[in-house]
């Protein structure tokens, strides 16, 4: 019993090391970069020893690959979780989306390890990340398969349509992170909803609440936002007060939402 005790009590102590190298990892390779970072670095930031690193992994490319699978299989239950609490293929899809950006937005070191620094690991991590958007892609995909099977959207390929929703999370990510915008990556979930439902073809008139949402939202990274009816021109400080079809500064007009309004209503 004593023994199986003492046992119990070493396999939480080495756990506990290897979550805190993890921990101390991400702070190194966000600030430093994948190919900068060394393991000396992480053994500073840990506060252990090089032994206790290479007792819990090969080198540096093993704490990386270790981290990343730990940080992916976060996002995944946190997806899935947000999932479970709602019903319907598009409301689910809808959430996973939601439930990545905010994530993304609130962890901003581990957004750069994901999406930046996992590119620069070259060809021997391709397999591996493959592996990671494959996972990502079958999330979606799922859900999507609900989508069609309860009649919400129309009997397409939803791997193809996964990988799409993918694709386009991610570059708005990069763009995010390389803008080192303090703008709230959130705040472009309702533009990126409109667009990727309407690809897949939901039902018009769900499509014309998210248009009727994108007008009160925050525009793109880096330009002036949209303005509602009785809100004022935060930039032009003369206190106007705009229709709600109105945009402020971000290549967009008024004839261009009359024109997404019609297309959604007919």
């Amino acid at each position: 019993m004593e023994a199986t005790q003492g046992s119990d009590r070493q396999a939480e102590r080495r756990e506990s090391t290897r979550r805190k190298i993890l921990d101390a990892a991400v702070r190194v390779f966000a600030e430093k970069g994948y190919h900068e970072a060394a393991v000396d670095d992480i053994v500073r930031a840990s506060s252990t020893s090089k032994g206790a690193v290479y007792f819990h992994f090969p080198n540096k490319q093993g704490v990386f690959l270790a981290l990343v699978e730990y940080l992916s299989g976060q996002v995944i239950d946190r997806m899935e979780l947000a999932i479970d609490a709602e019903k319907g293929g598009i409301n689910r899809v809808d959430s996973a989306l939601r439930t990545a950006l905010q994530f993304f937005g609130s962890h901003r070191s581990l957004a750069r390890i994901l999406v930046v620094e996992v590119l620069g690991l070259g060809n021997s991590f391709h397999p591996r990340l493959l592996s990671l958007r494959v996972r990502f892609t079958e999330l979606i995909k799922k859900h999507l398969d609900r989508a069609v099977a309860d009649g919400s959207i129309p009997i397409q390929d939803t791997e193809l349509a996964a990988r799409v929703w993918l694709g386009a999370l991610n570059e708005l990510a990069v763009r995010w992170l390389y803008a080192e915008s303090e703008e709230s990556l959130e705040a472009q979930l309702p533009a990126l909803s409109a667009l990727l439902l309407r690809s897949i073809g939901y039902e018009q008139s769900a499509l014309s609440d998210q248009l009727s949402a994108i007008s009160c939202q925050p525009s793109a990274i880096g330009v002036r936002r949209k303005v509602c009816s009785g809100e004022e021109d935060a930039e032009s400080g003369a206190g106007g007060v705009h229709d709600r079809s109105t945009y402020v500064g971000d290549g967009s007009n008024a004839a261009e939402r009359d024109r997404l309004s019609r297309k959604a209503d007919s």
